[in-house]
């Protein structure tokens, strides 16, 4: 566990807080509770809130007189009505404060830096401007609590004359009351907090004011269910606070009213024409944005706080593998699905559509860019696809959380688009290269920037003109392959990739399936421009990557059989499969049946003496996402196995030639990494501590193991596998594999 925030800051002399009611008194309390100031000191108008702050333990004590109080401070808050902050900086911009730290809590940052610019000539590189969101129902110096502010965010908003010390102690103390800290640019912060929080109240306040004035709508209030009294619930606000913030917050607002008066009269449109098209896409898009959204931040929220307190899984040894069942749809289907599904003239059905984190990111996606799709309710999309040329500009960055695939294959339907596009991702997404797909698309004439070392965000200027080439790839990679091609549905002329060893191909037989000409002569696939895609129905199989686990768990578990039904068998995907045949495994293909151009089959697994080998570098690609836990059962294999031409593991999640490595020596196994592999000699395997370093493949891939140790293995950094995988534990127990969160 890392050191608490307050035993780190060396305790200071004074906190002087200016304005005692809910947030001035609540951070007073915190810092006076963590003992991070010698003194805290409170300065407010009203005698009656000093007293009950003494009183209550707030501060200290409390100083009607604001320069008495402010000598000696090492910071000073600044916590009063945002109309009511200019005064006091004139106030303070005559005092001799020397080397005191400034900040405030107001909600509205650009109307208060522009007055400190004006009033602190001197003190101005030490004021920190800030905003935590939080508050309570209550109000007032008698509802401060010191740990208000605990897994609330905090933005601060340093200016470009910031001295970084400054911005670090300020940082710091918010921390040292549990708040999440984030820094963002002024106008940037006005802009997020206009849309977010000051329109909402405004819409309330209108909404509540126009029905309560007319005398017939009052049986609108007595009547009314619960949505509108949620919705109006925040007119009930301090009119006198909201006041000052939209007149301080005044051109942000009214951009961003601007902005929803003309979706709003664009919503009247629909109703007076009937337009039911453009209403079902309004209520669709809001409808699963909300939950779109809602799920990433509520699973970022539990990543985030089980990363904190480290989600570890208890992997129990022994027992065996035997039941049947079906694991989650393939993902890479999934993406391409809602891909070509949008891009299609008329209305997609897809089946077994996975409801994982990237492929909803995909999903939203292409609801930003003006795609009607309904669901998905357990596992049914409907996309209402609007042809190759009738994506709309998004109204911002797509935001594509984690999924590398959505970000390289928008790439390029993006590059050819006529609207600008950026493409961004979560911190682990902002760490994986780009340039793959960047270089060619460029080549072709799309005009894309990337941000340092070619990694996101993206930046597609929309407008140019494409050109189709032959490309040759370096290295074998399905998702530039399917970023190319799809480019080329746009590209003059011919667009052909040539691809150094098979990668999956679900990108060419879905644009046949959808009826796009496709050519494909042994390793070249070739696409032209000119054609159109129809819309079709889809069935998604499941996802050979995920049934994988339990291919390996069934094969290194003495007495075991299981049946994984439903499983995809594309041929460019079961490198898994052929590989552990290779090591001797007994898996047979039953009731082999072709669904939606995707060939599909139950395998049946039973267990079997695996033997080490050198796995055939061109099943590398074939196999490149299922080499975690082939790692396992090369590590329960007889001899010894060695994988070569694999360096595309070291920028996964994670370096999975590595990491792997490290886990496997951990339990006692003979593992070598090398530059672009590794050597592993099979033998005996303990219990132990691993990190899977937050990569769920390596989570899962040490749950497996557990089957063939003769310890408990306990796997650090696990929350990602429930966004990956959410039912992973519940199939691993359902067969026999006795893995769970620890502590449960």
């Amino acid at each position: 566990m890392t050191e608490p925030m307050a035993a780190v800051i060396k305790p200071l002399e004074r906190l002087v807080v200016i304005g005692l009611g809910l947030i001035g008194g609540s951070f007073a309390k915190g810092m006076r509770e963590a003992g991070l100031f010698r003194e805290v000191v409170g300065v407010d108008l009203d005698a009656e809130s000093c007293r009950l702050a003494v009183e209550l333990g707030v501060v200290d004590r409390c100083e009607s007189d604001l320069a008495a109080a402010c000598v000696g401070a090492s910071v000073i808050q600044l916590a009063v009505p945002i109309l009511a902050m200019e005064k006091l900086l004139v106030s303070l911009g005559r005092l001799p404060l020397g080397e005191t730290v400034l900040t405030d809590v107001g909600s509205a940052k650009g109307n208060i830096l522009r007055a400190a610019r004006r009033e602190l000539a001197q003190q101005l590189p030490r004021f920190v401007p800030g905003h935590p969101i939080a508050g309570s129902e209550q109000s007032g110096v008698e509802a401060a609590k010191g740990n208000l502010f605990r897994r609330h965010k905090v933005i601060l908003t340093p200016h470009e004359t910031c001295e970084p010390a400054a911005v670090e102690l300020v940082d710091q103390l918010w921390r040292a009351l549990g708040a999440d800290v984030e820094h963002m640019q002024v106008e940037h912060h006005d802009e997020v907090l206009a849309a977010t929080s000051h329109l909402p109240h405004l819409l309330a306040f209108g909404l509540v004011d126009s029905l309560a004035k007319r005398s017939e709508n009052l049986e609108i209030f007595r009547y009314a269910a619960g949505g509108f009294r949620d919705f109006t619930r925040i007119a009930g606000s301090d009119p006198l606070m909201w006041h000052d913030i939209f007149l301080a917050n005044r051109e942000a607002v009214l951009h961003i009213l601007d902005d929803f008066r003309d979706d709003l009269d664009a919503l009247r449109n629909a109703v007076d024409t009937q337009d039911g098209h453009h209403l079902l896409g309004v209520f669709t898009r809001a409808r699963v944005a909300r939950e779109h959204f809602s799920k990433i931040l509520a699973r970022r929220a539990y990543v985030d706080a089980m990363h904190n307190t480290d989600l570890i899984y208890l992997a129990m040894p022994g027992g065996k593998v035997s039941g049947r069942i079906r694991v989650p749809g393939d993902k890479s289907i999934s993406h391409r699905s809602i891909m070509l599904g949008s891009l299609a003239e008329g209305t997609t059905e897809v089946e077994g559509f996975l409801e994982g984190e990237d492929a909803l990111a995909t999903l939203q996606a292409f609801r930003d860019m003006g795609v009607v799709i309904e669901g998905p309710h357990h596992g049914r999309v409907t996309i209402h696809g609007v042809g190759l040329h009738g994506l709309q500009p998004p109204p911002g960055p797509l935001y594509l959380g984690n999924s590398g695939t959505s970000m390289r294959l928008l790439s390029g339907l993006l590059a050819a688009q006529p609207f600008d596009t950026t493409l961004t991702g979560d911190a682990s997404l902002s760490k994986r290269p780009m340039n793959r797909v960047a270089k060619p698309l460029r080549e072709m004439g799309a005009v894309i920037e990337t941000g340092p070392e070619g990694r996101p965000p993206l930046q597609i200027k929309g407008g140019q003109r494409l050109t189709g080439m032959d490309y040759e790839m370096p290295m074998a990679s399905a998702q530039v392959k399917s970023c190319l091609l799809l480019a080329g549905l746009y590209a003059a002329g011919q667009t052909s990739v040539t691809e150094p060893a098979p990668t999956r191909d679900h990108t060419e037989r879905m644009l046949q399936g959808f009826g796009y000409p496709v050519t494909v002569d042994g390793n070249v696939a070739t696409v032209e421009s000119g054609h159109k895609l129809s819309a079709c129905h889809i069935e998604v199989p499941a996802d050979i990557s995920s049934a994988a686990f339990f291919l390996v768990a069934a094969s290194i578990a003495e007495g075991s059989e299981l049946v994984l039904e439903h499983v995809g068998i594309n041929p460019t995907r079961t490198g898994v499969i052929d590989i552990l045949k290779l090591m001797g495994a007994d898996i047979a293909l039953e009731n082999q049946r072709e669904v939606g151009g995707e060939p599909v089959a139950d395998l049946r697994v039973r267990s079997a003496k695996l033997k080490g080998i050198d796995i055939p570098e061109d099943l590398v690609p074939l196999a490149i996402d299922e080499f975690p836990v082939l790692f396992v059962a090369a590590a329960c294999a007889e001899g010894r196995t060695v994988l070569r031409g694999a360096e595309e593991l070291r920028v996964k999640e994670s370096d999975r030639i590595q990491v792997m490595a490290d886990g496997l020596q951990a339990l006692g196994v003979k593992a070598e990494p090398t530059p672009d592999g590794i050597i592993i000699d099979g033998g005996p395997m303990g219990g132990g501590e691993v990190i899977s370093h937050g990569d769920h493949r390596i989570a899962m891939s040490f749950s497996v193991a557990s089957l063939r140790a003769s310890a408990p293995i306990r796997i650090h950094d696990c929350a990602n596998v429930a966004t990956s995988f959410p039912n992973f534990l519940g199939l691993a127990a359902q067969v026999g594999i006795r893995v769970a969160e620890e502590g449960k």
